[in-house]
């Protein structure tokens, strides 16, 4: 692997970071009033070697950070989670020897959490925020967490700086605001120092932050780990979750307006899809490779702010995941699960990665503050489901202890004496050759800030590019001080030009500023990846989609039979919006009961709209202000609208009827009903956009 030379560089010295407005600089000390010479980078052996236990700043750092909040989590607070199973399609005993894929088509019960990072329990499902994918194995050689997000990278190299990203995205101390988003002075003032950030940025601007279900959203482990066979052979591996049913996100209106509507629109979508057993389901893939790919690979595989494109390195899917039961009761499933990145089985191992090697440290320590006693262990969600033996002991609220005189081992009693270690069977660390000297400094192989970032972003089709830039303009505008803008402006200009103008034109700077200096130039040759595309990578159905069915008393019979019809057999869900919940009474004097109010179900909340009106009743609608903006939301937002004739005075009325295009299609006989449900594939009419968005 990669072996530049161990001075490395220090990151975040120098510039505007140690600028102040006014005043004596104060030096930085530990809570014992130790001088900090470097709050940037964690003791390590070598540049590129693993973080040290004896680091004392950086145990005090994350160890208070962990028990800043009781009793819900400081980061992923806004959860939830389901049961399910994961299925081996393949075995893998030839790169590892974990027993959870050693036999093809063995199932291995699971437990899933999704969650927003930034805000708390309270806060609404869709903020522009990353993702957590967090899956707890428990298989037969002990619980393996697999604790990922829904992006492959992440904003920071080293956990020394986690407490500070963490601090700078969330509400501010003096005033408690905002909640549950980015877009304020603090997280890009801290951004715009922190270059190592821009790939991450990409990301989270991108629509990827803005996931349209849990269902329809990627995850992936982030860091490079280890497989280890039964012979002791290491193979890197990066983990990757797969949606069986495609990607999708909304849009920002669309978010905006969904938070209004619905909080809880991502977690009433996970029940709704189990309940009805339409069971969510991702395929595992891995990307395998070894101490030479790694050498000749063009970023450092320890780099948790890098990833490595699928074209270069193909993802082998080896196994799915299907979600099939809610939780009985959420506090004690999905409040108290407690994952661990350290919780590794035999046949799986840590890297180096100094981002991973600091959340080892910390998520143990942060359960152990949330639940209140290191016993958190037996809490059923928590508890393995092979056997489990040991002399660990008392503690608040035990519940199992060893049983005889033997508490400890070695001891001369035998069976009797309980459980004893065993070379064989047990777990053992890959015995990577480690030296260097201790010090404080990160490696240069680390140092490339802006190349992967520029790959991203071209990357990505038009429309998923100016969803970007609308999104840094969005976020931006919210940030009071300009020179925050103008250093974030900097960054993008290393990133692509193009981006960084359009960034700077939306925020109406009246001069551009220099490009950010740079450890190391941006690369221009990166191949672009089309599996970093959200819309080259959609479904080719409309399987797990909600179709949003406007109707009124009179509603043609024939029609909305044939549109239940298709839809059910497309696989998607269809709900009824009325006028009254009560429902409506069809062109036959059949009664048919709502799942919503029109105010209560707006069209936000549906992947595709149809307008079934009576003649009538289209006329009561086009005097309804909820019933318009269902219908010029739907347009907005570039949603495929069915409609019937009746429909006319409600298209009229809404503002749309002189800019009807292909994503608008009529639905005046019973055929015409599959044809719209096939159309709905394609999710949105992306076309539309330009059209409807002139900023």
């Amino acid at each position: 692997m990669k072996t530049k030379s161990d001075k490395g560089f220090t990151a975040g010295k120098g510039g505007e970071i140690h600028q102040s407005a006014g005043g004596e600089i104060k030096t930085m000390t530990t809570q014992q009033g130790v001088p900090i010479a470097d709050d940037q980078n964690s003791l390590r052996a070598g540049s590129r070697g693993p973080t040290l236990l004896e680091d004392q700043i950086l145990r005090e750092k994350l160890f208070h950070f962990d028990h800043e909040r009781i009793p819900e989590r400081v980061v992923h607070a806004r959860g939830y989670g389901a049961h399910g199973y994961f299925e081996t399609l393949e075995s893998l005993a030839d790169v590892t020897r974990a027993d959870i894929f050693q036999r093809k088509g063995e199932k291995t019960p699971v437990f899933v959490r999704f969650s927003t990072v930034a805000g708390n329990k309270g806060s609404a499902d869709l903020p522009r925020d990353v993702r957590g994918f967090a899956v707890k194995f428990y298989t037969q050689e002990g619980n393996w967490d697999l604790v990922g997000n829904n992006i492959p990278v992440f904003f920071i190299q080293d956990a020394i700086k986690f407490p500070d990203l963490v601090h700078a995205v969330k509400d501010a101390p003096d005033r408690a605001f905002p909640q549950a988003q980015s877009a304020h002075d603090n997280f890009w003032d801290f951004i715009s120092f922190t270059p190592e950030s821009m790939h991450m940025i990409m990301w989270v601007m991108s629509d990827r932050a803005i996931p349209r279900s849990f269902r329809f959203m990627q995850g992936f482990g982030v860091h490079t780990f280890r497989f280890v066979n039964a012979a002791g052979k290491s193979t890197f591996v990066k983990f990757h979750w797969k949606p069986k049913q495609g990607l999708q996100s909304v849009m920002w209106n669309e978010a905006l307006k969904i938070n209004g509507a619905d909080p809880d629109f991502h977690r009433r979508d996970l029940w709704d899809a189990i309940t009805s057993g339409s069971y969510p389901e991702w395929e595992l893939g891995v990307q395998l490779f070894d101490e030479s790919f790694a050498d000749q690979f063009e970023f450092d595989v320890l780099d948790a702010t890098k990833l490595i494109p699928e074209e270069q390195l193909p993802v082998r899917i080896v196994g799915r995941l299907v979600l099939d039961r809610v939780v009985d009761n959420f506090f004690a499933e999905t409040e108290q699960v407690a994952f661990c990145t350290q919780n590794i089985v035999p046949g799986i191992d840590h890297s180096d990665d100094p981002l991973l090697q600091g959340r080892s440290f910390s998520y143990l320590d942060t359960q152990l503050k949330r639940l209140g006693s290191p016993n958190f262990t037996y809490l059923p969600i928590n508890a393995p489901k092979c056997p489990m033996h040991h002399f660990q002991q008392d503690g608040h609220m035990a519940m199992q202890n060893p049983k005889g005189r033997a508490n400890y081992e070695p001891n001369s009693w035998g069976a009797e004496g309980g459980p004893r270690e065993d070379p064989q069977r047990g777990f053992s660390s890959y015995p990577a050759p480690v030296q260097g000297p201790k010090q404080r400094v990160r490696s240069e192989t680390f140092a490339d800030h802006y190349s992967q970032a520029r790959q991203f972003y071209l990357s990505q089709t038009a429309i998923e590019q100016k969803h970007i830039g609308d999104a840094l303009v969005f976020e931006l505008s919210k940030v009071e001080k300009e020179l925050i803008r103008q250093r974030m402006v900097a960054h993008l200009l290393n990133v692509d030009s193009g981006l960084a103008q359009k960034v700077a034109d939306g925020l109406g700077l009246e001069k551009m500023p220099d490009p950010a200096a740079a450890a190391m130039p941006t690369r221009q040759d990166l191949v672009t990846s089309d599996k970093l595309s959200i819309l080259k990578n959609g479904p080719d159905s409309f399987k797990g989609r909600k179709l949003g069915v406007l109707v009124t008393d009179g509603v043609d019979a024939a029609l909305f039979e044939a549109l239940q019809r298709a839809v059910e057999a497309e696989g998607a869900m269809l709900k009824i919006i009325a006028p009254r919940v009560g429902g409506v009474k069809d062109s036959k004097g059949k009664h048919t009961k709502a799942d919503e109010k029109v105010d209560g179900g707006p069209s936000v909340l549906f992947d595709a709209v149809v307008l079934l009106p009576s003649e009538e009743g289209a006329k009561i609608l086009a005097r309804d202000a909820t019933a318009r903006d269902f219908v010029s939301d739907a347009f907005a937002h570039c949603k495929f609208i069915g409609y019937c004739a009746a429909a006319k005075p409600l298209l009229e009325a809404a503002g749309i009827a002189g800019m009807l295009d292909d994503g608008c299609i009529a639905i005046d006989a019973a055929e015409a009903a599959p044809k719209f449900v096939e159309a709905c594939r394609a999710l949105r009419v992306w076309e539309r956009e330009t059209k409807v968005d002139q900023t």
